[in-house]
């Protein structure tokens, strides 16, 4: 799924009105597992002025990248985190661990060749998955007007629900980005 839908999918189910640190956490939860990949991009790409073709044909499959994406990309992890939360009976950490084991639960059927392993440290296995959420020969013209109807759905849900004004700017703002994503993947690949 594209970023910002798991922002919205992620605040949709751990999102709490009146409560804005919980609604903080997840959001940040619903970004942890992609965060890496945005700062080594954008290294990648201005500081070291790798070509963007360079970076998501060759970089992103590398061993290195691959073992970063292996740790912040990880159920294991994930799973634990979320467990201490429950047991700690912390809702901040709740909402931050259940968004981000939501992002890996929602990446895994959405991802092919651009799989990430998902269960390190006990393997580094990844599924390639028939489906993709930008990829137009493994069904992307069906999943991502899925996945934008589900977050236009969601951020109406949650613009009755929230009563800030500032949540609900960054919920039209994400609903926006999410939005214009497809028109980025497209010029990307």
């Amino acid at each position: 799924m594209n970023t910002p839908a798991h922002l919205i999918f992620g605040a949709a189910a751990f999102g709490q009105p009146g409560r804005p640190r919980v609604t903080a956490a997840a959001l940040l939860g619903g970004l942890a597992p992609d965060l890496s990949l945005y700062l080594m991009v954008a290294w990648a790409r201005f500081v070291s002025e790798v070509p963007a073709r360079v970076i998501f044909s060759e970089y992103y499959f590398s061993d290195a990248w691959m073992a970063v994406f292996a740790i912040d990309n990880s159920i294991p992890i994930w799973t634990a985190l979320l467990a201490f939360a429950l047991w700690r009976r912390w809702p901040v950490l709740l909402a931050f661990a259940g968004a981000g084991l939501l992002h890996l639960a929602l990446d895994l059927p959405l991802h092919g060749a651009d799989a990430r392993p998902m269960l390190w440290p006990l393997s580094d296995w990844r599924f390639e998955s028939p489906f993709s959420y930008w990829d137009r020969h493994h069904h992307a013209g069906i999943v991502g007007p899925l996945e934008a109807g589900l977050s236009i759905a969601l951020t109406g849900w949650m613009l009755w629900r929230f009563r800030s004004l500032a949540m609900r700017a960054a919920l039209a703002l994400l609903l926006v980005a999410e939005l214009g994503s497809s028109g980025i993947w497209r010029f990307v690949f």
